[in-house]
């Protein structure tokens, strides 16, 4: 087909169909002698140039999943918790088993995804994922055991929500006591697909039981800031003191709660 023969609404037409940065119609219609063609053409260029770095970002963060895969292993859990620097609130973790056909374009750590994703990507991994389970450790107990032993008993709770036993755990920044073959991956929200989708799974799953909480105590803002220590929240908790939602064993939670004794 050459291109010369086309209108430009035809070239649009034909141009909207190409998949490849090296098909010849776009190299073609790039350098037509309309200005036209030439302006669709490098539209799409840059989309498909999009997409190939998109691309390229999951092959290199599913590098853990398919190294492992290649051990034999093929019901991989990624693990990940949200919500232990708040000073109000559940930590959360979830555990997430992807299929092998898995593919969701901007999949990163929850902290790099616009608020306006967030909640499709919940979604997509949720409708995708051979299995999901989600652990949550409230306050009090946070209180009792401290931080980082609720946020390792969340983990393991969402292990065991899984309905599908997993054969191999890739957790985030964690070692634990699942008796399972695993690997502690620093950072690995941000290098591993599974680890990610968990990430995701954990931060939405908690974003909306704060802001559950927000509606029974609307002074707080839980919806905006999640239980993070805000200069509003922490306003809020000068005036208004502190909710059953808060952890006493976090400053300055815990100098309001002794001062109150």
């Amino acid at each position: 087909m050459k291109v010369e023969s086309l209108s430009i609404s035809k070239a649009a037409e034909e141009l909207r169909k190409v998949t490849d940065l090296k098909d010849v119609l776009l190299k073609d219609c790039l350098n037509d002698r309309r200005k036209g063609v030439v302006q669709l053409a490098q539209k799409k260029r840059k989309e498909l140039e999009k997409l190939e770095a998109v691309k390229r970002k999951f092959t290199e963060m599913s590098v853990h999943e398919n190294r492992v895969k290649s051990q034999g292993f093929s019901l991989i859990a990624g693990i990940d918790e949200v919500g232990r620097g708040p000073l109000a609130g559940p930590v959360v973790a979830a555990a997430v088993i992807l299929p092998p056909s898995f593919f969701l374009p901007g999949l990163n750590d929850s902290k790099q995804i616009p608020k306006s994703r967030l909640e499709s990507f919940y979604h997509h991994i949720q409708r995708e994922a051979l299995a999901i389970g989600v652990g949550i450790i409230h306050s009090d107990e946070i209180d009792r055991i401290n931080i980082y032993e609720a946020a390792k008993k969340a983990m393991n709770q969402s292990i065991l929500e899984l309905k599908t036993a997993p054969d191999y755990l890739l957790i985030d920044a964690m070692k634990l006591s699942a008796p399972f073959p695993q690997e502690s991956i620093i950072k690995g929200d941000a290098s591993s697909i599974s680890i990610a989708a968990a990430s995701i799974i954990a931060k939405v799953t908690r974003d909306e039981m704060m802001a559950e909480f927000g509606e029974k105590h609307p002074h707080y803002n839980f919806k905006t800031n999640a239980g993070y220590g805000t200069k509003e929240h922490l306003e809020a908790i000068r005036i208004h003191g502190i909710t059953e939602w808060h952890r006493k064993s976090f400053a300055p939670v815990k100098d309001y709660w002794i001062s109150q004794k």
